[in-house]
């Protein structure tokens, strides 16, 4: 069941996403009375189709292969490769009988509705949801670093307190993309001094190996447990709910950071867990996973104040698209970094099976609005890159016939598609074997 509503939503997400970036080339075709043949959610591939219907002159469907959708513009070379209808002279709803400027539009149609989608839905996110966020001056202990942040250098204790000079008023700016995509200077007070942290360029590639939590989370003192895994560890040993954790092997914990190195540190082992139950203190010996979990939860944000804005309708507008364009920046930022080899492409590309997993196994409505919207974002940043057969590519050449007053030849735009096509191809291979190997055989 978890994997049907995991599916369920990735497949209503891309179904949106797909129609309205076709949407996009279709009316901007139209608005210039250009004839539109087809417009398919998903992929007729080898003519296999679920559904369609004829309306107006054009055919809608939807195709059996969920890889995407396409609007099938007459007098265009496109993914199709259908060259015959090019053999005659051009007639006037043709694509190709159209000026370039038009034809710039059309194209580039699909990126512009992406975007627009975008903003519209981080406005109404922030309209409805406002922000809610850790104050970085109220975080009564200062950091816990993980693995990475211990390894450039931060310790338990610390105040993060600027990054690149500019102060941090909120604790979530230090694990977003200002400090994540690395080359980063930190500002920390430890005590009585202040130092200078270098965050490292590929810091992004440690945290997709070991997650976030293993850069720096608040430092927070340990509370009652919350909840014992049914049938975990903790729970055949005889941890119970409300049971307050004071030492593990005989060494005292205060902070949460504490008990989970120590636990981290004996994967597989039996641990001494000591806990305070009834006014008594309990010593409850206890298997860690080879994971380095027991098979408890203990709140992080328990005595953490969160602070929440509320935006009126136009006031949510400019954070909203501040939003959009922040995380579609973030994903030009990231591929510049696989491009410049910091970080590996393995690590930075997700595919359907990663894409359905941040959806989850319950329907959270702002999750998922959420995710759309940063899809839509990447969708449109995908797009415009200069690659024939992507909306990019035929920009690309658009403006070049622009610039030269003539069109390029029909024999290099079939190359060129060709090419484009081999290329998405071994891109598409690339990040479903990627996924599978992540996802699957991990």
């Amino acid at each position: 069941m978890d994997g049907l509503v995991m599916t369920g939503q990735l497949l209503l997400g891309l179904s949106i996403l797909i129609i309205l970036h076709e949407a996009g080339h279709f009316l901007a075709a139209r608005a210039f009375g250009i004839r539109v043949e087809k417009f398919y959610l998903f992929f007729d591939a080898w003519g296999f189709k679920l559904v369609s219907f004829n309306y107006k002159g054009c055919e809608y469907g939807i195709g059996w292969l969920p890889l995407g959708g396409y609007v099938k513009i007459s007098g265009m070379i496109d993914e199709s490769m259908d060259t015959e209808q090019l053999s005659g002279p051009p007639q006037p709803w043709e694509f190709r009988s159209k000026p370039a400027w038009q034809r710039l539009i059309v194209m580039l149609g699909g990126v512009t509705v992406n975007i627009v989608l975008g903003i519209f839905i981080f406005w109404m996110l922030t309209l409805s949801n406002g922000e809610t966020f850790v104050p970085n001056d109220k975080i009564p202990y200062g950091i816990a670093p993980g693995i990475i942040g211990r390894e450039i250098g931060l310790q338990n204790g610390d105040r993060i307190t600027e990054v690149n000079g500019k102060p941090v008023k909120r604790f979530e700016e230090l694990t977003s993309s200002k400090v994540l995509l690395g080359n980063t200077e930190l500002t920390v007070k430890r005590g009585e001094e202040t130092k200078n942290i270098h965050v490292p360029g590929d810091v992004l590639e440690k945290v997709s190996d070991l997650g976030i939590g293993q850069f720096v989370e608040p430092r927070v003192k340990i509370s009652g447990i919350s909840m014992v895994e049914p049938g975990g560890n903790a729970e055949k040993a005889g941890v119970k709910l409300g049971d307050s954790i004071l030492a593990i092997n005989n060494t005292p914990v205060t902070f949460y950071d504490e008990f989970k190195q120590i636990v981290v540190a004996n994967k597989g082992k039996q641990v001494a867990i000591t806990v305070a139950r009834d006014n008594k203190t309990v010593q409850i010996p206890t298997k860690v996973t080879p994971e380095g979990t027991v098979g408890v939860y203990i709140p992080l944000y328990h005595d953490i104040p969160l602070e929440t804005v509320e935006y009126g309708f136009l006031e949510s507008l400019p954070v909203g698209a501040s939003r959009a364009w922040g995380s579609f920046m973030d994903n030009a930022k990231g591929l510049g970094k696989v491009a410049s080899g910091q970080v590996k492409a393995n690590k930075a590309f997700t595919g359907p099976i990663g894409i359905a997993t941040m959806f989850g196994s319950t329907v959270n409505w702002v999750k998922f609005w959420s995710l759309v919207g940063l899809l839509s974002m990447a969708l449109a940043l995908m797009n415009l890159l200069p690659i024939p057969a992507l909306d990019g590519g035929h920009a690309i050449f658009l403006l070049i016939e622009m610039v030269k007053g003539k069109p390029l030849g029909d024999k290099f735009m079939e190359r060129a598609q060709m090419v484009g096509f081999v290329i998405l191809i071994t891109l598409m291979v690339f990040v479903f074997g990627n996924d599978i190997i992540k996802h699957v055989i991990n």
